[in-house]
Protein backbone atom coordinates (compact mmCIF):
# COMPACT_ATOMS: atom_id res chain seq x y z
CA UNK A 1 0.00 0.00 0.00
CA UNK A 2 1.34 3.66 -0.78
CA UNK A 3 1.13 4.39 2.94
CA UNK A 4 2.48 1.55 4.70
CA UNK A 5 5.24 2.42 6.98
CA UNK A 6 8.50 1.33 5.99
CA UNK A 7 10.07 -2.15 7.11
CA UNK A 8 11.87 -1.41 10.31
CA UNK A 9 15.45 0.30 9.80
CA UNK A 10 18.57 -1.37 10.34
CA UNK A 11 20.19 -1.75 13.62
CA UNK A 12 24.04 -1.78 13.69
CA UNK A 13 25.32 -5.07 14.70
CA UNK A 14 26.41 -5.21 18.66
CA UNK A 15 29.67 -6.98 17.96
CA UNK A 16 30.34 -4.04 15.27
CA UNK A 17 29.96 -1.24 17.45
CA UNK A 18 28.46 -1.81 20.43
CA UNK A 19 27.67 2.16 21.73
CA UNK A 20 26.25 2.52 18.24
CA UNK A 21 23.99 -0.22 18.36
CA UNK A 22 23.05 0.96 21.87
CA UNK A 23 21.93 4.20 20.54
CA UNK A 24 20.13 3.06 17.54
CA UNK A 25 18.02 0.26 19.55
CA UNK A 26 17.24 3.42 22.25
CA UNK A 27 16.01 6.24 19.55
CA UNK A 28 14.78 3.36 17.15
CA UNK A 29 12.52 1.79 19.77
CA UNK A 30 11.27 5.10 20.87
CA UNK A 31 12.15 5.00 24.46
CA UNK A 32 13.91 8.61 24.26
CA UNK A 33 14.26 11.48 22.45
CA UNK A 34 17.39 14.26 22.62
CA UNK A 35 16.50 17.74 24.12
CA UNK A 36 18.21 20.90 23.60
CA UNK A 37 19.24 21.05 27.58
CA UNK A 38 22.45 19.77 26.84
CA UNK A 39 22.78 16.20 29.15
CA UNK A 40 19.12 15.64 29.51
CA UNK A 41 16.84 13.57 27.67
CA UNK A 42 13.21 13.24 26.57
CA UNK A 43 11.87 9.49 28.04
CA UNK A 44 9.16 9.09 25.36
CA UNK A 45 5.97 7.07 25.99
CA UNK A 46 7.22 3.43 25.54
CA UNK A 47 10.41 4.47 27.63
CA UNK A 48 8.74 5.98 30.46
CA UNK A 49 6.10 3.21 30.57
CA UNK A 50 8.96 0.66 31.61
CA UNK A 51 10.06 3.13 33.98
CA UNK A 52 6.54 3.20 35.30
CA UNK A 53 6.50 -1.01 35.73
CA UNK A 54 9.67 -0.89 37.29
CA UNK A 55 8.65 1.79 39.78
CA UNK A 56 5.43 -0.38 40.51
CA UNK A 57 7.69 -3.11 41.32
CA UNK A 58 9.68 -1.36 43.50
CA UNK A 59 7.67 0.59 45.19
CA UNK A 60 5.65 -2.12 46.61
CA UNK A 61 8.46 -3.73 47.57
CA UNK A 62 9.45 -0.99 49.59
CA UNK A 63 6.09 -0.77 51.15
CA UNK A 64 6.62 -4.49 52.04
CA UNK A 65 9.54 -3.76 54.39
CA UNK A 66 7.70 -0.92 55.93
CA UNK A 67 8.98 2.24 53.94
CA UNK A 68 7.07 5.39 53.17
CA UNK A 69 7.08 7.86 50.53
CA UNK A 70 7.66 11.36 50.94
CA UNK A 71 8.89 14.33 48.62
CA UNK A 72 11.78 16.84 49.51
CA UNK A 73 12.49 20.38 47.97
CA UNK A 74 14.49 20.11 44.50
CA UNK A 75 16.56 22.92 45.94
CA UNK A 76 19.02 22.87 48.74
CA UNK A 77 20.37 25.99 50.53
CA UNK A 78 24.75 26.10 50.34
CA UNK A 79 25.09 26.32 53.77
CA UNK A 80 22.82 23.29 54.66
CA UNK A 81 24.83 21.45 51.94
CA UNK A 82 28.14 22.96 53.94
CA UNK A 83 27.44 20.64 57.04
CA UNK A 84 28.76 17.61 55.90
CA UNK A 85 32.48 18.43 54.35
CA UNK A 86 33.04 14.95 52.51
CA UNK A 87 29.23 14.68 51.56
CA UNK A 88 29.67 18.07 49.59
CA UNK A 89 33.41 17.63 48.53
CA UNK A 90 32.50 14.37 46.79
CA UNK A 91 29.71 16.44 44.67
CA UNK A 92 31.18 19.58 44.33
CA UNK A 93 31.89 19.28 40.68
CA UNK A 94 28.97 18.18 39.50
CA UNK A 95 26.43 20.49 41.20
CA UNK A 96 24.38 22.81 39.59
CA UNK A 97 23.88 26.61 41.11
CA UNK A 98 20.56 28.92 41.12
CA UNK A 99 22.02 32.61 42.01
CA UNK A 100 19.31 34.46 40.51
CA UNK A 101 15.47 34.34 41.19
CA UNK A 102 12.64 36.35 39.76
CA UNK A 103 15.66 38.91 38.49
CA UNK A 104 16.62 39.13 42.02
CA UNK A 105 20.12 37.92 42.43
CA UNK A 106 19.78 35.54 45.62
CA UNK A 107 21.05 36.02 49.00
CA UNK A 108 22.04 32.71 48.95
CA UNK A 109 23.25 30.10 46.26
CA UNK A 110 20.73 27.04 45.98
CA UNK A 111 21.78 24.19 44.42
CA UNK A 112 19.97 21.88 42.51
CA UNK A 113 19.67 18.38 44.54
CA UNK A 114 22.00 15.86 43.34
CA UNK A 115 20.82 13.72 46.18
CA UNK A 116 18.64 14.07 48.98
CA UNK A 117 21.03 13.32 52.42
CA UNK A 118 20.76 16.81 53.60
CA UNK A 119 17.04 17.73 53.30
CA UNK A 120 16.11 14.30 54.87
CA UNK A 121 18.76 15.30 58.06
CA UNK A 122 17.22 19.20 57.96
CA UNK A 123 13.71 17.00 58.30
CA UNK A 124 15.06 14.36 60.51
CA UNK A 125 16.08 17.12 63.12
CA UNK A 126 12.51 18.21 63.36
CA UNK A 127 10.37 15.57 64.17
CA UNK A 128 13.14 13.19 65.82
CA UNK A 129 12.84 13.55 69.22
CA UNK A 130 12.17 10.20 71.13
CA UNK A 131 13.79 6.40 70.46
CA UNK A 132 10.27 6.03 70.20
CA UNK A 133 10.09 7.89 67.02
CA UNK A 134 12.58 5.51 65.20
CA UNK A 135 12.92 3.76 63.09
CA UNK A 136 12.07 6.52 60.15
CA UNK A 137 11.81 4.57 56.92
CA UNK A 138 11.02 7.03 54.24
CA UNK A 139 11.27 6.83 50.28
CA UNK A 140 11.31 9.52 47.59
CA UNK A 141 10.73 9.12 43.86
CA UNK A 142 11.73 12.27 42.14
CA UNK A 143 14.87 13.40 40.03
CA UNK A 144 18.11 14.48 40.47
CA UNK A 145 20.47 16.82 38.24
CA UNK A 146 24.15 16.33 38.12
CA UNK A 147 26.87 18.42 36.10
CA UNK A 148 27.73 15.75 33.96
CA UNK A 149 30.44 15.93 31.40
CA UNK A 150 29.74 12.86 28.57
CA UNK A 151 26.24 11.57 28.48
CA UNK A 152 24.42 8.66 27.03
CA UNK A 153 20.34 8.13 27.71
CA UNK A 154 19.64 6.05 30.78
CA UNK A 155 22.95 5.53 31.49
CA UNK A 156 25.16 8.92 32.24
CA UNK A 157 22.55 11.76 31.91
CA UNK A 158 22.35 14.87 33.40
CA UNK A 159 19.06 14.91 34.89
CA UNK A 160 17.63 11.45 35.22
CA UNK A 161 14.79 9.87 38.00
CA UNK A 162 15.49 7.51 40.26
CA UNK A 163 14.18 7.07 43.71
CA UNK A 164 16.20 7.61 47.13
CA UNK A 165 15.53 5.98 50.55
CA UNK A 166 16.42 7.54 53.66
CA UNK A 167 16.02 5.95 56.72
CA UNK A 168 17.17 6.70 60.37
CA UNK A 169 17.46 4.03 63.24
CA UNK A 170 18.10 3.84 66.83
CA UNK A 171 21.22 1.54 66.60
CA UNK A 172 24.74 1.21 64.32
CA UNK A 173 23.59 -2.54 64.18
CA UNK A 174 19.96 -2.02 63.00
CA UNK A 175 21.07 0.86 60.51
CA UNK A 176 23.55 -1.65 59.29
CA UNK A 177 20.92 -4.25 58.59
CA UNK A 178 18.74 -1.90 56.97
CA UNK A 179 22.09 -1.04 54.62
CA UNK A 180 22.46 -5.08 53.37
CA UNK A 181 18.57 -5.63 53.67
CA UNK A 182 17.76 -2.98 51.18
CA UNK A 183 20.72 -4.80 48.49
CA UNK A 184 18.83 -7.48 49.30
CA UNK A 185 15.18 -6.18 47.95
CA UNK A 186 17.38 -4.92 44.69
CA UNK A 187 19.07 -7.80 44.29
CA UNK A 188 15.56 -10.09 44.10
CA UNK A 189 14.28 -6.91 41.76
CA UNK A 190 16.67 -7.55 39.17
CA UNK A 191 16.36 -11.37 39.24
CA UNK A 192 12.94 -11.65 39.68
CA UNK A 193 11.79 -8.76 37.70
CA UNK A 194 14.53 -7.75 35.42
CA UNK A 195 15.74 -11.64 34.26
CA UNK A 196 19.40 -9.91 35.61
CA UNK A 197 21.71 -12.01 37.49
CA UNK A 198 24.11 -9.70 39.27
CA UNK A 199 27.90 -9.86 41.72
CA UNK A 200 26.54 -7.90 45.25
CA UNK A 201 28.94 -6.50 47.59
CA UNK A 202 31.16 -4.22 49.62
CA UNK A 203 32.62 -1.07 47.75
CA UNK A 204 36.32 -0.32 48.52
CA UNK A 205 37.07 2.48 50.20
CA UNK A 206 38.05 4.71 46.97
CA UNK A 207 35.47 3.60 45.85
CA UNK A 208 32.27 4.19 48.44
CA UNK A 209 29.86 6.81 48.50
CA UNK A 210 30.62 10.56 49.63
CA UNK A 211 30.16 10.31 53.23
CA UNK A 212 29.60 7.35 53.94
CA UNK A 213 31.03 4.44 56.16
CA UNK A 214 30.30 1.84 54.04
CA UNK A 215 28.56 2.05 50.69
CA UNK A 216 27.04 -1.86 49.10
CA UNK A 217 26.58 -2.63 45.48
CA UNK A 218 24.85 -4.36 42.90
CA UNK A 219 26.87 -4.98 39.98
CA UNK A 220 25.03 -6.55 36.74
CA UNK A 221 27.34 -7.51 33.71
CA UNK A 222 26.26 -6.17 30.19
CA UNK A 223 26.50 -8.16 27.00
CA UNK A 224 29.60 -7.10 26.21
CA UNK A 225 31.00 -7.69 29.37
CA UNK A 226 31.11 -4.19 30.96
CA UNK A 227 29.77 -3.59 33.99
CA UNK A 228 27.35 -1.30 35.18
CA UNK A 229 26.81 0.15 38.89
CA UNK A 230 23.13 -1.17 38.73
CA UNK A 231 22.22 0.03 42.31
CA UNK A 232 23.78 0.91 46.16
CA UNK A 233 22.79 0.60 49.67
CA UNK A 234 24.87 3.32 51.92
CA UNK A 235 25.55 3.23 56.00
CA UNK A 236 26.77 6.39 57.03
CA UNK A 237 26.96 5.75 60.99
CA UNK A 238 25.92 8.96 62.90
CA UNK A 239 28.13 11.45 61.14
CA UNK A 240 25.43 12.99 59.00
CA UNK A 241 22.93 12.51 62.36
CA UNK A 242 26.45 14.80 64.29
CA UNK A 243 26.66 16.94 61.52
CA UNK A 244 23.20 18.41 61.65
CA UNK A 245 22.80 18.33 65.58
CA UNK A 246 19.80 14.90 64.82
CA UNK A 247 19.13 14.12 68.84
CA UNK A 248 16.87 11.67 70.40
CA UNK A 249 16.34 10.33 73.95
CA UNK A 250 16.82 7.15 74.64
CA UNK A 251 15.65 4.14 76.65
CA UNK A 252 18.49 5.21 79.02
CA UNK A 253 16.64 8.41 79.25
CA UNK A 254 20.07 10.23 77.71
CA UNK A 255 20.38 12.47 74.26
CA UNK A 256 21.97 9.95 71.94
CA UNK A 257 22.67 10.40 67.94
CA UNK A 258 20.64 7.88 65.77
CA UNK A 259 22.34 5.83 62.48
CA UNK A 260 21.59 6.39 58.97
CA UNK A 261 21.45 4.63 55.99
CA UNK A 262 20.55 5.93 52.19
CA UNK A 263 19.92 3.68 49.16
CA UNK A 264 18.94 4.23 45.40
CA UNK A 265 18.74 3.05 41.94
CA UNK A 266 17.34 4.74 38.78
CA UNK A 267 16.54 4.84 35.08
CA UNK A 268 20.30 3.35 34.51
CA UNK A 269 18.16 0.10 35.27
CA UNK A 270 16.72 0.83 31.54
CA UNK A 271 19.85 1.19 30.12
CA UNK A 272 20.97 -2.47 32.27
CA UNK A 273 17.98 -4.18 30.73
CA UNK A 274 19.00 -2.87 27.05
CA UNK A 275 22.26 -3.85 27.73
CA UNK A 276 21.51 -7.21 29.12
CA UNK A 277 19.25 -8.55 26.82
CA UNK A 278 18.66 -6.70 23.97
CA UNK A 279 20.19 -8.10 20.24
CA UNK A 280 20.85 -6.80 16.55
CA UNK A 281 17.16 -6.85 15.95
CA UNK A 282 16.50 -4.59 19.18
CA UNK A 283 15.41 -4.74 22.55
CA UNK A 284 14.37 -7.67 24.21
CA UNK A 285 12.14 -6.91 27.06
CA UNK A 286 11.81 -8.99 30.70
CA UNK A 287 7.93 -9.70 30.78
CA UNK A 288 7.38 -7.93 34.20
CA UNK A 289 8.40 -4.66 32.61
CA UNK A 290 7.29 -4.96 29.13
CA UNK A 291 4.55 -2.02 28.14
CA UNK A 292 2.91 -4.66 25.99
CA UNK A 293 3.62 -8.22 26.85
CA UNK A 294 1.53 -10.14 24.40
CA UNK A 295 1.00 -8.19 20.99
CA UNK A 296 -1.96 -9.87 18.43
CA UNK A 297 -1.23 -10.18 15.01
CA UNK A 298 -3.77 -11.05 12.77
CA UNK A 299 -3.28 -12.92 9.47
CA UNK A 300 -5.27 -12.11 6.80
CA UNK A 301 -7.58 -10.16 8.96
CA UNK A 302 -9.55 -9.57 5.61
CA UNK A 303 -11.36 -12.34 5.81
CA UNK A 304 -14.73 -13.18 7.53
CA UNK A 305 -14.06 -13.93 11.44
CA UNK A 306 -10.25 -13.24 11.62
CA UNK A 307 -10.58 -9.60 12.82
CA UNK A 308 -13.85 -10.61 15.14
CA UNK A 309 -11.70 -13.32 16.48
CA UNK A 310 -8.40 -11.21 17.07
CA UNK A 311 -10.66 -9.09 18.80
CA UNK A 312 -12.30 -11.28 21.38
CA UNK A 313 -8.99 -12.15 22.47
CA UNK A 314 -7.81 -9.23 23.34
CA UNK A 315 -10.71 -8.59 25.53
CA UNK A 316 -10.37 -11.83 26.93
CA UNK A 317 -6.24 -11.67 27.62
CA UNK A 318 -6.57 -8.01 28.59
CA UNK A 319 -7.53 -9.40 32.44
CA UNK A 320 -4.66 -10.96 32.98
CA UNK A 321 -1.56 -9.35 30.62
CA UNK A 322 -1.10 -6.30 29.02
CA UNK A 323 -1.74 -6.95 25.74
CA UNK A 324 -2.17 -5.50 22.25
CA UNK A 325 -3.80 -5.66 18.69
CA UNK A 326 -2.53 -4.44 15.78
CA UNK A 327 -5.30 -3.93 13.37
CA UNK A 328 -3.43 -1.39 11.21
CA UNK A 329 -2.62 -2.39 7.41
CA UNK A 330 0.76 -2.52 8.03
CA UNK A 331 1.87 -6.18 6.49
CA UNK A 332 2.34 -8.96 8.98
CA UNK A 333 5.86 -8.68 8.42
CA UNK A 334 6.30 -5.42 9.43
CA UNK A 335 5.12 -6.32 12.32
CA UNK A 336 6.64 -8.98 13.13
CA UNK A 337 9.74 -6.67 12.66
CA UNK A 338 8.75 -4.04 14.59
CA UNK A 339 7.62 -5.64 17.80
CA UNK A 340 10.56 -7.67 18.12
CA UNK A 341 12.51 -5.02 18.10
CA UNK A 342 10.45 -3.34 20.78
CA UNK A 343 11.16 -6.31 22.40
CA UNK A 344 7.33 -7.51 23.01
CA UNK A 345 7.99 -10.60 24.73
CA UNK A 346 5.46 -13.01 23.74
CA UNK A 347 3.60 -12.42 19.89
CA UNK A 348 0.55 -14.19 19.21
CA UNK A 349 -0.50 -14.67 15.73
CA UNK A 350 -3.98 -15.93 14.81
CA UNK A 351 -5.55 -16.52 11.07
CA UNK A 352 -8.30 -18.32 9.66
CA UNK A 353 -6.40 -21.84 9.57
CA UNK A 354 -5.56 -20.84 12.90
CA UNK A 355 -9.47 -20.36 13.74
CA UNK A 356 -10.84 -23.91 12.15
CA UNK A 357 -8.07 -25.29 14.46
CA UNK A 358 -9.10 -23.39 17.36
CA UNK A 359 -5.41 -22.64 18.17
CA UNK A 360 -3.30 -20.01 17.53
CA UNK A 361 0.55 -19.30 17.69
CA UNK A 362 2.96 -18.35 20.16
CA UNK A 363 6.52 -16.57 19.26
CA UNK A 364 9.03 -16.31 22.09
CA UNK A 365 10.91 -12.78 21.57
CA UNK A 366 13.82 -14.61 24.04
CA UNK A 367 14.57 -17.35 21.05
CA UNK A 368 12.06 -16.90 18.53
CA UNK A 369 10.21 -20.29 19.52
CA UNK A 370 6.98 -21.02 18.11
CA UNK A 371 3.73 -22.69 20.33
CA UNK A 372 0.75 -24.15 19.06
CA UNK A 373 -1.98 -23.59 21.69
CA UNK A 374 -5.06 -24.13 21.89
CA UNK A 375 -7.34 -21.31 22.65
CA UNK A 376 -8.80 -23.35 25.52
CA UNK A 377 -5.92 -23.52 26.99
CA UNK A 378 -4.39 -19.40 26.81
CA UNK A 379 -4.67 -18.56 30.34
CA UNK A 380 -2.27 -21.19 31.72
CA UNK A 381 -0.66 -21.44 28.65
CA UNK A 382 0.19 -17.44 28.37
CA UNK A 383 1.30 -17.04 32.02
CA UNK A 384 3.72 -20.04 31.47
CA UNK A 385 5.14 -18.86 27.89
CA UNK A 386 6.16 -15.54 30.09
CA UNK A 387 7.75 -17.02 32.67
CA UNK A 388 9.79 -18.84 29.88
CA UNK A 389 10.86 -16.35 27.92
CA UNK A 390 11.82 -14.72 31.64
CA UNK A 391 13.53 -17.40 32.34
CA UNK A 392 15.04 -17.39 29.17
CA UNK A 393 16.37 -14.35 29.48
CA UNK A 394 17.77 -15.07 32.77
CA UNK A 395 19.58 -17.91 32.02
CA UNK A 396 21.20 -16.49 28.93
CA UNK A 397 22.23 -13.46 30.91
CA UNK A 398 23.53 -15.62 33.56
CA UNK A 399 25.99 -17.63 30.97
CA UNK A 400 27.19 -14.72 29.98
CA UNK A 401 28.25 -13.45 33.26
CA UNK A 402 29.98 -17.11 33.91
CA UNK A 403 31.29 -17.13 31.07
CA UNK A 404 32.99 -13.32 30.84
CA UNK A 405 34.28 -13.77 34.92
CA UNK A 406 37.80 -14.67 34.83
CA UNK A 407 40.32 -15.55 37.78
CA UNK A 408 44.26 -13.82 37.83
CA UNK A 409 46.17 -14.66 40.36
CA UNK A 410 49.58 -12.72 39.42
CA UNK A 411 49.76 -9.09 37.86
CA UNK A 412 51.32 -10.08 34.35
CA UNK A 413 48.08 -12.50 34.10
CA UNK A 414 45.74 -9.57 35.41
CA UNK A 415 46.94 -7.58 32.74
CA UNK A 416 47.10 -10.13 29.93
CA UNK A 417 43.57 -10.72 31.10
CA UNK A 418 42.31 -7.05 31.16
CA UNK A 419 43.94 -6.32 27.80
CA UNK A 420 42.46 -10.14 25.41
CA UNK A 421 39.31 -10.17 27.59
CA UNK A 422 36.24 -8.39 28.47
CA UNK A 423 34.46 -8.82 31.75
CA UNK A 424 34.94 -9.39 35.29
CA UNK A 425 38.77 -10.65 36.96
CA UNK A 426 38.60 -11.68 40.30
CA UNK A 427 42.23 -11.42 41.91
CA UNK A 428 43.16 -11.10 45.48
CA UNK A 429 44.32 -7.28 46.77
CA UNK A 430 46.16 -6.00 49.83
CA UNK A 431 43.67 -2.94 50.57
CA UNK A 432 45.76 -0.40 49.65
CA UNK A 433 44.71 1.96 47.00
CA UNK A 434 47.75 2.71 45.66
CA UNK A 435 47.41 -0.31 44.38
CA UNK A 436 43.47 0.70 42.83
CA UNK A 437 45.16 3.55 41.25
CA UNK A 438 47.73 1.32 39.62
CA UNK A 439 45.68 -1.11 38.52
CA UNK A 440 43.13 1.33 36.67
CA UNK A 441 46.18 3.64 35.31
CA UNK A 442 47.94 0.19 33.52
CA UNK A 443 44.81 -1.04 32.31
CA UNK A 444 43.17 2.01 30.71
CA UNK A 445 40.17 2.13 33.30
CA UNK A 446 40.06 -1.45 34.93
CA UNK A 447 38.64 -0.51 38.45
CA UNK A 448 37.41 -2.70 41.74
CA UNK A 449 33.74 -3.31 41.47
CA UNK A 450 33.02 -4.61 45.11
CA UNK A 451 34.20 -7.17 47.54
CA UNK A 452 31.64 -9.80 47.15
CA UNK A 453 30.08 -10.79 50.25
CA UNK A 454 31.61 -14.44 50.05
CA UNK A 455 34.98 -14.03 49.13
CA UNK A 456 37.20 -16.85 47.67
CA UNK A 457 40.82 -17.47 49.04
CA UNK A 458 42.55 -17.69 45.84
CA UNK A 459 46.32 -16.83 46.68
CA UNK A 460 47.86 -15.41 50.31
CA UNK A 461 49.17 -11.90 48.25
CA UNK A 462 48.08 -9.32 46.59
CA UNK A 463 47.93 -9.99 42.87
CA UNK A 464 49.56 -6.19 42.31
CA UNK A 465 51.97 -5.79 44.65
CA UNK A 466 52.72 -9.15 46.42
CA UNK A 467 52.48 -7.73 50.16
CA UNK A 468 49.72 -9.91 51.88
CA UNK A 469 46.16 -9.82 50.79
CA UNK A 470 43.24 -8.96 52.81
CA UNK A 471 39.97 -9.40 50.01
CA UNK A 472 39.04 -10.89 46.85
CA UNK A 473 37.67 -8.60 45.06
CA UNK A 474 35.77 -8.20 41.46
CA UNK A 475 37.51 -5.84 39.22
CA UNK A 476 35.85 -4.59 35.51
CA UNK A 477 35.43 -1.89 33.33
CA UNK A 478 32.36 0.06 33.86
CA UNK A 479 29.38 2.02 32.43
Amino acid sequence: MANQKKMVEDITSMDVDFAKWYTDVVKKTELVDYSSVKGCMVIRPYGYAIWENMQADLDRRFKETGHENVYMPMLIPESLLQREKDHVAGFAPEVAWVTQGGGEPLTERLCIRPTSEVLFCEHYAHIIQSYRDLPKLYNQWCSVLRWEKTTRPFLRSSEFLWQEGHTMHETAEEAMEETERMLGVYTDFYRETLAIPAVTGRKTEKEKFAGAIATYTIEPMMHNGVALQGGTSHYFGDGFTKAFGITFTGRDNKLSSPFQTSWGVSTRMIGAVIMTHGDDNGLALPPKIAPVQVVIVPIAMHKPGVLDKANELKARLSKFVRVKLDDSDNSPGWKFSEYEMKGVPLRLEIGPKDIENNQCVLVRRDNREKLFVSLDELETAIPQALQAVHDGLYNRALENLQNRTFTATSYEEFLQTASEKSGFIKAMWCGDVACEDKIKDETGGVKSRCIPFEEEHLSDTCMCCGKPAKHMVYWGRQY
